[in-house]
């Protein structure tokens, strides 16, 4: 009966994450998003997730806004965030850092995880992609929180992408533009 409850679960999971995905175009881009705070309710939402683990959260933001989906922006950040717990070790740490440089914002998020060979470092932002399928079923994902975080940021004229990695952990990078636009 649990693996029944776990599979409806997993499938309630993948429908909500496509029909997400499917709808990105016609979400509005025109909210004005203080990041500070949005990224401080993310962590807040995320807590019981990282002391199940005892990961401990740091931050180094500067107060930065933009112009862009709060909801998309929230998913994007939410996502990456929930992954470098999921994927961490026990008794490891988080650390968001944020700054503005020209007209964008940088964003980091580095964990203290196992990190992921530099083989798969652009297939992890392809839909239904698993370094390790097994781990990945055990911890409830679909294989869409990379691909959704790629389309929103490339929707709001950015890009994400890993920095570095090695096993002592992963950072990724993402770069989106302040007004919602494209820069260069």
């Amino acid at each position: 009966m649990q693996f029944q409850i776990d599979q409806v679960d997993r499938l309630t999971s993948l429908v909500r994450t496509l029909l997400e995905m499917s709808n990105l175009q016609s979400v509005s881009r025109s909210d004005e998003i203080e990041l500070a705070p949005l990224i401080d309710e993310i962590l807040t939402d995320l807590t019981t997730l990282a002391e199940q683990k005892n990961i401990t959260f740091h931050q180094n933001c500067e107060d930065i806004c933009m112009i862009g989906s709060d909801t998309l922006i929230y998913r994007l950040l939410f996502n990456l965030i929930e992954n470098a717990i999921k994927y961490n070790h026990a008794g490891g740490s988080v650390t968001v850092s944020m700054q503005q440089e020209n007209h964008q914002v940088l964003l980091h998020i580095a964990d203290t995880g196992c990190g992921i060979s530099e083989e798969y470092r652009e297939s992890i932002f392809q839909p239904f992609f698993r370094v390790d399928k097994s781990r990945s079923r055990q911890m409830g994902g679909v294989g869409l929180g990379l691909a959704l975080v790629r389309e929103i940021a490339v929707l709001h004229g950015g890009s994400v992408c890993v920095e570095s990695s090695s096993e002592e952990g992963t950072t990724f990078a993402v770069r989106l533009p302040l007004n919602g636009e494209k820069t260069e």
